[in-house]
């Protein structure tokens, strides 16, 4: 292998993953927890080999995550120790703040909080368990299990999709009957006003 190459995978342990956003739909982190408890432990040890993590080697040589959020904290509740990281650029020999700075400008980190409002890089916490709820997210991922809009590679597009939510529908709603807060998000989703958002998949006839 040619010097300075890295390998395409690195198993790291996911205790010693970093997160690069503040929250997560804790409602989705319990959905796929219960996924990896139907599993055997063979078909666990097949899903973990296809399911890799994208990350980004920062200062220090730590791994800082870059989606997948949700899968990580699932795996990490679990007590599974160690997972296969796929790295997609090194920036260990990068100073914190510079460090910061490139993630956030190549659409690597997402610091914003529950309520949708931008935060400060050192309100990104440094561990998976520290990772705060945020509802809509959970919404905005059923949404899309329904078929209220297509999975796209855009980044955060759930986000984006969380927070068109978040303007629409009532936080104490939500929290009150999440079946039909989401039956109100999907119809919503294939509203014009939605067009903007990445994976609007039109009207409903």
């Amino acid at each position: 292998m040619p010097r300075n190459v890295l390998p395409i995978l690195h198993t790291v342990s996911v205790g010693d993953l970093r997160p690069t956003q503040i929250t997560v739909g804790l409602r989705e982190v319990a959905l796929k927890r219960r996924d990896l408890r139907a599993m055997s432990a063979g078909k666990t040890g097949m899903f973990l080999a296809r399911h890799s993590l994208p990350a980004v080697i920062g200062p220090k040589g730590r791994y800082h995550i870059v989606d997948h959020h949700h899968l990580a904290l699932a795996l990490r509740k679990e007590g599974i120790k160690q997972v296969l990281v796929t790295v997609i650029c090194d920036l260990s020999v990068l100073d914190k703040d510079a460090f910061l700075t490139v993630l956030d400008n190549r659409a690597w980190m997402h610091p914003f909080d529950a309520s949708g409002t931008r935060r400060s890089y050192r309100d990104v916490p440094k561990s998976l368990e520290d990772l705060a709820d945020d509802p809509y997210r959970s919404l905005a991922g059923e949404v899309r299990r329904r078929g209220g809009y297509a999975k796209v590679d855009t980044p955060f597009t759930e986000f984006l999709w969380a927070d068109f939510f978040r303007r629409k529908i009532d936080s104490d709603d939500l929290k009150d009957n999440f079946e039909k807060a989401a039956e109100l998000a999907l119809l919503l989703a294939r509203q014009k006003s939605a067009d903007y958002l990445p994976g609007w998949s039109g009207p409903e006839t």
